[in-house]
This record gives structure tokens, sequence and C-alpha cells, in this order.
């Protein structure tokens, strides 16, 4: 399997959150022939279509340049108000335009949500799974990830639950499985 290049977006913009200690579990987890990186979205304006210019604004286009150069996507979301961070909504916002052009099609991905409570971001999951398949994304079914009580799963930056570490493992053989499926 030739090697491909995965986009991991952190739904969290704080440098401690839990779900940039997941990603980075998962980034350290991942199976050879995967080579993740984050695409930060902190340096995102808010998406406005007047500002939608020839050349789009710099931090537009590098985005989507990321986002086009990735063979696949792994979303990381933790869970506000039963839904997506407003800068996870905002990225897919700005790599969905312009209308016919996102930087997001075709482009398979699976999504990991995170909480400290025990549903495990199911609200977020759901709302991400509601918004992908308009951009033409293939998302990856099963397993479905959704880690809860992620506080007793770290020691600082560290995991310690070996269960999580087990499923970690899992969910990314399926997902290197998923991107060489309907990678193009």
């Amino acid at each position: 399997m030739a090697s491909k290049k995965i986009a991991v977006l952190v739904g969290s913009l704080r440098k401690d959150s839990y779900t940039r200690r997941v990603a980075h579990s998962l980034i350290a987890l991942a199976p050879q022939g995967l080579e993740l990186a984050i695409v930060e979205l902190r340096d995102l304006p808010l998406y406005n279509e007047d500002d939608e210019t020839d050349p789009p604004p710099s931090a537009f286009a590098a985005f989507r340049d990321a986002i086009r150069q990735a063979d696949g996507i792994l979303f990381c979301t933790p869970e506000y108000n039963r839904s997506v961070p407003g800068a996870l909504k905002n990225a897919i916002d700005v790599g969905s335009r312009p209308y016919g052009k996102a930087a997001f099609a075709d482009k398979p991905c699976a999504i990991v949500s995170v909480s400290p409570g025990a549903l495990g971001g199911f609200g977020a999951n759901h709302h991400l799974r509601q918004m992908l398949p308009f951009l033409n994304m293939p998302t990856m079914p099963a397993p479905e990830a959704y880690v809860g009580g992620v506080a007793g799963k770290y020691e600082g930056d560290e995991l310690v639950d070996e269960s999580s570490r087990a499923f970690f493992q899992k969910f990314m053989a399926a997902f290197a499985a998923w991107v060489e499926q309907h990678a193009r």
C-alpha cells in the first residue's frame, strides 16, 4: 500500500484540549502507510463570501491547499452544545467554497468525537455525519468512535487506558483500509 497523507482537523482550539490529545494518540497509533498531520484551524477567519476574491485570502488558500494535498481527512472533535465547535464548522465552510470547487470533495474521512461525559460527543459526531455527504466525502461507517470519559484515559499527555489504546489501533487500521479503498 502506498503511503497516504491524512489531514487531521481538531475541532478544539485549546492547546491542551483532550481532543488534541486524542488526535496525537491516533497519529502515534496509526499503521504504517498513513502519514497524519494536524492542519490548524486557529488562523482561519470567519467565512464570509464577500472575502472570496481572486486570489482568496491567504489563510483560506493555505487551508484549502492542505486539504487538497491530503488523501483523506480525520475529524477529531469535541461536542459543544450537542454539535460541532464553531471553529470546525467554519473550517468546513472555508474548505467547501467556492461552490463547485470544494477542497473536501471525494476525500475519504472518519470521525472521532471526544467528551469528558459519558456520551462521547455523540451529537457532534452525528452532526458531522449529516454535513459530510453534501461535500461528497465517503465517511467511514464503522467502527464509530465516541470517546467518553476522556479525562480518565490520560495522565498528562500520555494515554494510559489500555482498552482505549487497543480501540484506537483498531480504529486506525480500519481507517487505513477505508482510505485505501476510497482515495483517488
